[in-house]
């Protein structure tokens, strides 16, 4: 838990930086591109925002930033037009490890699910006006940390603008890994249930949940429970009361909000759309701790006319956020444009 008393603490760490302007987080690194006599900065020469961003073309994965550890990455700053939230994903790779440990479309990873564009004011992630993307969780690896981005769209991402904070220094003993994974499904009647996480296995503690939430049917939708079973059991441990009340609301919600630790920042219903809810909670005062594994799940109901359960058939989306220690099972996907398209 982060205490503003940590920081009178000094620690032998080094402040370093990644930017379209430093690419490689050199030492003396940053603003050294030459502006040739063109583009803004020809008048000003080198050294005045001659490359502060980049373009992505169709298809493309580029590697955004890659560090030479021990270190934690501390904050994440991207923006970049609305377009490419579901159309990029981002990938995260710890210490040269084959399949990534954080893979999730762009936008959702900061918690703007549907490709949409709204703010978010909490803890761990911030997104401010207008689509300036903020993450600070805490990243540590021991060898080397890969961030890449790949385009799936077939026009360019232009105008790509991200800046990673990282430290360098000795990591505590049991530093963990952060974790990160986007699944969608259709829920049905039949079978009204979507998993958020499964197929985790090792020690670790799961942080938080963003969901995209798209309605095929009208009335209430988030009737059903988030439900945490635990090292392999097959009925759940932990088990919450109702979806709004899992995301820290009650009562239908009745409104939308953005708070430190949970949020309903996003519900939309413009004319000739179905209703698209956002939402958002982070364990980060309750991580919720396994040993061996982990898997979660919601269930989407809503209310037949003579007051029983209806199950729904839903479009859901979620982004599950752990940390554990390595290895990790592979979790990775192979996704086209059109299962990451929003409806």
């Amino acid at each position: 838990m982060f205490n503003l008393e940590d920081l009178s603490q000094l620690r032998n760490e080094l402040s370093r930086s990644i930017s379209a302007e430093n690419p490689y987080g050199r030492v003396s690194g940053g603003a050294l591109e030459d502006p040739n006599g063109s583009g803004p900065a020809r008048r000003l020469g080198k050294g005045w925002k001659v490359r502060p961003c980049i373009d992505i073309q169709p298809g493309e994965t580029v590697e955004l930033a890659k560090i030479t550890g021990p270190g934690t990455i501390r904050h994440i700053w991207m923006t970049v037009d609305s377009k490419a939230y579901r159309s990029c994903l981002i990938r995260f790779y710890w210490d040269g490890e084959p399949f990534p440990s954080v893979e999730a479309p762009l936008g959702d990873f900061f918690a703007c699910t549907h490709g949409l564009r709204y703010s978010v004011n909490s803890l761990p992630v911030a997104v401010n006006p207008s689509g300036g993307f903020n993450c600070y969780w805490p990243m540590p690896f021991r060898e080397s940390a890969r961030i890449t981005l790949e385009n799936l769209a077939a026009k360019p991402v232009q105008n790509f603008f991200y800046q990673f904070d990282y430290s360098l220094g000795q990591l505590p003993e049991g530093a963990a890994y952060f974790h990160a994974s986007w699944r969608r499904s259709m829920t049905t009647r039949e079978n009204p249930e979507h998993i958020i996480l499964d197929g985790v296995s090792g020690t670790g503690h799961y942080v938080g949940t963003v969901a995209a939430w798209t309605q095929f049917s009208n009335g209430w939708w988030g009737e059903g429970e988030v439900k945490f079973f635990l090292e392999g059991e097959e009925d759940p441990t932990i088990c919450t009361t109702g979806t709004e009340d899992y995301f820290g609301g009650a009562w239908c919600f009745g409104e939308t909000f953005s708070a430190p630790f949970c949020g309903y920042p996003l519900w939309r219903k413009e004319e000739g759309e179905v209703p698209r809810h956002g939402l958002y909670r982070w364990h980060i005062c309750d991580p919720v701790r396994f040993r061996k594994s982990i898997k979660v799940t919601v269930q989407a109901l809503g209310w037949y006319p003579d007051g029983t359960f209806q199950p729904l058939t839903d479009d859901i989306a979620t982004v599950a956020y752990w940390y554990q220690n390595e290895p990790h099972r592979n979790f990775a996907a192979v996704y086209t444009l059109q299962e990451l398209w929003p409806r």
